[in-house]
């Protein structure tokens, strides 16, 4: 998959077929808007297009919203190229930028850009100046610009849409297998270890240890039943984020604690992915009480992981 930042450097893509959007943790709604534009690919050895925007519009247009994310900008484009994307075209996202017309945009960028020959959409979707442009104008421009416009449902899980905020809530909520149904896999936070106070040792249960990534929507303080991922090996896990109350204040940490085998993972790149809430954070009135719960805390995570086992377990390494 090529990775582009300009829009002359797309002059000559055969066929191009363009989806576009922020597309911030390639959820099941994201996906099924790419599987049809990656269908019409192949059935006309196009290219796959994605046009997205660096940095997100709403750190331009609304600098005061604290946006946090559901995927790092490396875990979106693996994400996409595993969707059978051909090209990300990701553009630099300016108040310039904004200040276009959508007929301006229509034609400097869909058709002169990027030479559209097809435009895969949410049924929703804005652009241009004040988001004043709509998916009739661009039915309408289109047949004079070459190209046509298919508008996509969006898919519905629950009775509600499927979309990039409603997980971020649900993730910030710890509704782990919520998040995960509507994301198509666990919902994952990749980080360095790092070396820790080692009170998990001293407990008995010694922990990798990961600083929460920046920018990242983040579970609420507590326990989670997890998988440890690193490279293509995998560790069923259990995980806590929090201040360690118990021992007084500090900052927030990600402390891992495998279920099976001992493995020094210092200076490792991991992912963890995070499967279910076990409990919220908690102040123990010794450090024998805490060693006790998190004993109870591994046993439960032994039992949800060995339900994750096999097939599942497998399809999270694909």
């Amino acid at each position: 998959m090529r990775v582009l930042q300009r829009l002359q450097d797309c002059a000559g893509l055969p066929v191009p077929v363009v989806t576009i959007g922020n597309f911030d943790g390639v959820h099941v709604g994201h996906r099924a808007v790419l599987h049809l534009a990656c269908g019409r690919v192949r059935a006309q050895c196009g290219t796959a297009i994605v046009l997205t925007f660096e940095p997100h519009p709403l750190r331009v247009l609304a600098p005061g919203v604290k946006l946090k994310f559901l995927s790092d900008p490396e875990e979106k484009l693996a994400l996409l190229e595993e969707a059978g994307v051909d090209v990300v075209v990701r553009l630099p996202f300016t108040r310039d930028f904004a200040s276009q017309t959508p007929e301006e945009f229509m034609g400097q960028v869909l058709r002169d850009g990027l030479g559209t020959r097809e435009l895969y959409v949410g049924q929703n979707f804005r652009f241009g100046k004040e988001r004043s442009g709509t998916i009739q104008m661009l039915r309408e421009a289109g047949p004079r610009l070459g190209f046509t416009v298919h508008a996509i449902s969006p898919v519905v899980v629950d009775g509600t849409p499927v979309s990039s905020t409603r997980i971020r809530n649900l993730v910030q909520s710890g509704s782990m297998d919520e998040a995960a149904l509507l994301l198509g896999r666990p919902y994952q936070l990749k980080g360095t270890v790092v070396r820790g106070s080692r009170r998990g040792g001293e407990l008995g249960f010694p922990t990798a240890n990961l600083l929460p990534p920046a920018g990242r929507v983040l579970p609420p303080d507590g326990v989670y039943a997890t998988h440890l991922r690193m490279d293509t090996q995998m560790w069923g896990a259990v995980t806590y984020i929090g201040m360690r109350p118990t021992f007084g204040t500090g900052e927030r940490i990600i402390e891992t604690y495998l279920l099976e085998g001992d493995h020094d993972l210092y200076g490792s790149e991991v992912g963890i992915m995070f499967h279910e809430r076990l409990r919220g954070d908690q102040v123990f009135e010794s450090a024998d009480a805490l060693a006790r719960q998190i004993a109870a805390d591994v046993d439960r995570a032994r039992e949800i992981v060995r339900r994750l086992s096999g097939a599942t377990a497998r399809s999270m390494l694909s």
